[in-house]
């Protein structure tokens, strides 16, 4: 399976339009191959370089119960919970349902980090859960993972 955006490439700078000093919109995220037998996927987007955030890594979206069939998660979503695909958003670390762009605390850059998941399975979720119940509803049901990087601000 291959992860990637065509805003920014693997490892490199993320456009500030992405970010919560441009539009603060989801930076758009394609994918291709997924193992057989996937039946959802999931996409978290963290800051695992926050030393302000509990337990060092800030979540700034994510979102799971994507079907099977979807290759792409287009530029910015709504800030909803159910989408019309039947995706579900949670509620990031800034306290809102949806995406929340890079906004560094000033301690200089930070790598951030989109993961994708292949699941053998469908969340057996509600909206309002956390990353941590998405991550343990996904223990064992992993078909594959990826990880995409970008940094922010620019170096």
């Amino acid at each position: 399976m291959q992860f990637s955006s065509t805003a920014f490439k693997n490892g490199a700078n993320i456009p500030v339009k992405y970010t919560g000093e441009g539009d603060d919109i989801l930076s758009p995220l394609s994918w291709s191959d997924p193992p057989d037998g996937t039946r959802s996927f999931a996409i978290i987007f963290e800051d695992p370089e926050d030393t302000t955030a509990p337990g060092g890594v800030f979540t700034h979206w994510f979102i799971f119960n994507i079907p099977p069939d979807s290759r792409e998660m287009p530029e910015s979503l709504p800030k909803q919970s159910k989408l019309t695909n039947k995706a579900i958003q949670g509620k990031n670390d800034f306290g809102k349902i949806g995406y929340g762009g890079p906004l560094p605390d000033g301690t200089g850059p930070h790598r951030y980090r989109f993961t994708l998941y292949a699941l053998n399975h469908l969340l057996d979720l509600a909206g309002d859960v956390s990353k941590v119940q998405v991550l343990d509803s996904t223990k064992r049901h992993v078909l594959a993972k990826e990880e995409l990087w970008g940094i922010y601000p620019h170096i």
